[in-house]
């Protein structure tokens, strides 16, 4: 079987990927897939290499990367645009910046995409680069993780006969999200679960996990010289994130590592706190060198634990303290394989109680890690999702 995973990148982690490797974006593409995988950001190559294990052929598409994309076209002769090389400013939105920069150039790619528009996150050129793709590799099943950058329109047009079409959702749908393309819908949070339900597609919970093979390629844990992390967001939807730091900067040494600041007031007191981006390498250096790694779940989560730091942090065997939710002990056990804390006060005194006693801190760490490494693996998820296609495919 053929399975084609569909995701997207963050205008920051792209300007960061290509900033930090200058004329990476003139290489082909296998040259710079590569490197998207070696950085081991986000999914990386987590479940192609998962599902390769199972005994299928997979393959990720960053949909997002204007870059990486245009490179495939212009290697299976399709016409692209010059590579653009200024919208690695900050400022202003990617998208906005590529779509006045190629305004001029709206009918040079038309092979698979004609009749596509512009849509808010994705420029018509790159869907059209993507349909190509889909056409060379004709996928049994396509996996959508980025419904914001790949619509309903994209996915019916690359929908044939016996095609199994999968979104995976880890955030709240948008209202007037579309799900009709799609046999069924992925979540591990049950309302987006019920969301696909309601709109008439199957639904089945689907939790996030860790790639053990992330270890091998870190190499040997380095000293712990970070007493208290938080490596994420903090954007609007995050205002519990953001009291909660404010509390505990008031009274320990916190280090920040976020994508940006744009989501702090100018005079707020998180700001000196700030230690850069660490994004894949950097962030999980970050995780292993810090005594405690705090989490907390956007406001959009609700009562119900399960984003990537719960599974990032334990699974490179670091100390976790997370806010609780009801469905955490599920996952992994508060008090045995992390620490957990129902309130600011509750978070302070785990704070001051965990670094002081080193030892608790690395039995639940140990702990932890054998849990998420036993349960919370790249490769049981993948084998979870090849059952749910047999169930629910075509």
């Amino acid at each position: 079987m053929k399975i084609l995973i569909l995701n997207a990148d963050t205008d920051e982690f792209l300007r960061w990927f290509y900033g930090s490797s200058p004329g990476l974006e003139y290489t082909t593409y296998d040259a710079q897939l590569r490197a998207r995988y070696e950085t081991l950001y986000g999914f990386s190559d987590f479940y192609s290499r998962n599902f390769a294990a199972h005994g299928h052929e997979a393959r990720e598409i960053f949909t997002s990367n204007i870059w990486l994309q245009s490179a495939w076209a212009r290697e299976h002769g399709i016409a692209t645009p010059s590579v653009p090389t200024t919208i690695l400013r900050e400022d202003g939105h990617l998208v906005s910046r590529v779509k006045r920069a190629l305004r001029r150039y709206k009918s040079a790619l038309r092979p698979l995409g004609q009749g596509l528009g512009l849509v808010r996150t994705t420029p018509s050129f790159l869907k059209s680069i993507l349909l190509s793709q889909v056409e060379e590799m004709q996928p049994d099943v396509i996996i959508n993780q980025t419904t914001s950058a790949i619509d309903a329109d994209t996915m019916r047009l690359v929908k044939a006969n016996g095609r199994t079409l999968v979104v995976q959702q880890g955030v709240a749908l948008a209202k007037n999200v579309d799900l009709s393309p799609y046999d069924f819908g992925m979540s591990m949070l049950p309302w987006v679960v019920d969301r696909f339900r309601e709109q008439g597609i199957q639904g089945e919970q689907v939790h996030l996990a860790f790639e053990s093979s992330v270890l091998e390629r870190l190499g040997p844990p380095p000293a712990k010289d970070i007493e208290v992390s938080f490596v994420g967001n903090i954007a609007p939807s995050h205002g519990t994130r953001i009291k909660l730091l404010e509390q505990i900067a008031e009274r320990f040494p916190i280090a920040l590592w976020l994508p940006s600041l744009n989501g702090l007031p100018p005079d707020s007191p998180l700001r000196k706190y700030h230690r850069g981006q660490a994004w894949g390498r950097g962030m999980y250096d970050v995780l292993r060198r810090s005594r405690i790694v705090w989490n907390s779940h956007i406001d959009d989560a609700r009562d119900f634990a399960g984003n990537m730091r719960l599974f990032e942090a334990t699974g490179v065997g670091s100390f976790l303290m997370t806010d609780n939710k009801s469905n955490l002990a599920t996952l992994l056990r508060p008090g045995e394989e992390v620490a957990a804390y129902d309130s600011v006060d509750d978070c302070l005194r785990g704070v001051e109680h965990f670094l002081e006693r080193e030892d608790d801190r690395e039995e639940i760490a140990r702990r932890g890690q054998a849990k998420t490494l036993g349960e919370h693996s790249y490769r049981r998820r993948t084998e979870q999702i090849l059952g749910l296609v047999a169930k629910y495919g075509r």
